[in-house]
């Protein structure tokens, strides 16, 4: 064993702490049960990364910003693979091109997952010690692990769609269909001044603060996201051919790239069905849509005489909301949205789909990054994109909250991205 650290009593250690970063590095590996060295390595485009770089990014995030910046005596497992597991750290130095992930056939899985062992052995000697001084950056690692989580899910997703044979990643669940999508209810949201990012009272990434006042006109949100039903019937009504319905640079993308319904969505034989994590399955129409682009749901919200929600509405909206419910990550399985009841409140705020708002990514007033590399880890991307909020299928439980910042471009759809419609009143 590399690794000179001597052993600390791990008894000193917060049990929920100390239980939820073995949880975490546990679940990641439960994810690619089953997967073999092919379907973990191969990159199926520059969005996406293979499997096996997902496990091995999340323990280099460990190991470089705990171990080896606040652990002497510490050696790196391997001084080469800092360079093909940095994400985008400019601080940290040279890395491996983003559409390059799938060329590293080499470390093998094997390697990767006696690294994780190497990591999580070395973790669990120091973490007493590490939190006494870095307990925020602890949380951060489990929270970025959490985000990778969800990335396997989807990047595997796609990558099992571009293979003819449509393999499935585990069996289709029993939850799919179970109930009939409850009707739209409009239910108008706060108006004036609202109180909008981290309220302080657990962790929050550096995006969500400060907490700061909003001012909110009279509006209403949909009850529960646009269903699979619903984005069936756009179709029908030839939405993707009307430009009319369609900001300049939304149309342009969906000519250029031939895109005429939600992604994994296929016409056989006059009816549609879609690819899922348990292959090639009927579309549940009573299910939240996914995989949407933002252009999409713009051009839904008009063609529904709506409009999106702003990130602000949608906030303050969910500020009563259990972040801990709906349909979201617990373990490994062919996970996919599905209908919840209406219980008279807002139906999957927390889960199902992330829910595309129509607000531009940028900094609250009075934003500050925080400091050294992992600075990089937010502000870095404000330019270009769109806030997204809530959690989908794929988000760990536990990691999601009102005051949550999701950000892609405007035309990415391989995460579980849906619409909940918003009009002013």
């Amino acid at each position: 064993m590399r690794n000179q650290v001597a052993p600390a009593d791990a008894s000193r250690m917060p049990d929920s702490i100390l239980a939820r970063f073995h949880h975490t590095r546990s679940l990641s590996r439960d994810l690619a049960r089953g997967l073999n060295e092919a379907d973990m390595t191969v990159q199926s485009m520059p969005d996406a990364s293979p499997v096996k770089w997902h496990l091995a990014h999340t323990t280099w995030f460990f190991e470089t910003f705990l171990l080896r910046d606040h652990v002497p005596g510490y050696r790196l497992f391997d001084e080469r693979w800092p360079f093909l597991f940095n994400s985008y750290y400019e601080a940290e130095g040279a890395r491996i091109a983003r559409p390059d992930r799938g060329l590293l056939t080499r470390p093998s899985v094997a390697e990767m997952l006696a690294y994780r062992d190497h990591v999580d052995e070395a973790m669990t000697a120091a973490l007493p010690r590490l939190a006494e001084r870095h307990g925020d950056l602890i949380e951060l690692g489990i929270q970025h692990e959490q985000q990778h989580q969800e990335l396997l899910l989807t990047d595997l997703k796609h990558l099992f769609s571009c293979n003819p044979l449509g393999p499935a990643y585990a069996a289709a669940g029993g939850a799919s269909g179970a109930m009939p999508s409850p009707p739209l209810r409009w239910i108008e949201g706060a108006e004036g001044l609202a109180q909008i990012g981290s309220a302080g009272d657990g962790f929050a990434f550096d995006n969500e603060l400060p907490r700061h006042p909003s001012w909110l006109a009279p509006h209403a949100l949909a009850s529960r996201p646009v269903t699979n039903g619903e984005w069936a019937e756009f179709i029908a009504d030839r939405a993707y051919d009307t430009p009319s319905l369609w900001l300049a640079d939304g149309w342009d993308r969906i000519r250029a790239d031939g895109i005429v319904a939600p992604l994994y969505w296929r016409r056989r034989d006059g009816e549609w069905d879609h690819f899922t994590l348990a292959g090639w399955q009927p579309i549940d129409l009573d299910a939240p849509a996914p995989h949407i682009s933002f252009y999409e749901a713009d051009a839904f919200a008009t063609w529904a005489g709506a409009r999106l929600p702003t990130e602000q509405e949608w906030e303050a909206a969910a500020a009563g909301a259990d972040p801990l419910g709906g349909v979201q990550l617990d373990a490994a399985g062919a996970i996919a949205p599905v209908a919840e009841e209406d219980d008279g409140a807002f139906a999957s705020l927390f889960g199902n789909v992330w829910e595309w708002t129509g607000s531009a990514y940028r900094p609250w007033p009075g934003y500050r990054p925080a400091a050294g590399a992992v600075g990089e880890y937010n502000g870095k991307f404000m330019s270009g994109q769109f806030v997204l909020k809530g959690g989908s299928c794929a988000t760990p439980r536990g990691h999601a909250r009102a005051s949550y910042r999701n950000f892609f471009h405007p035309h990415q759809r391989w995460q579980f991205t849906g619409v909940r419609l918003a009009r002013s009143l």
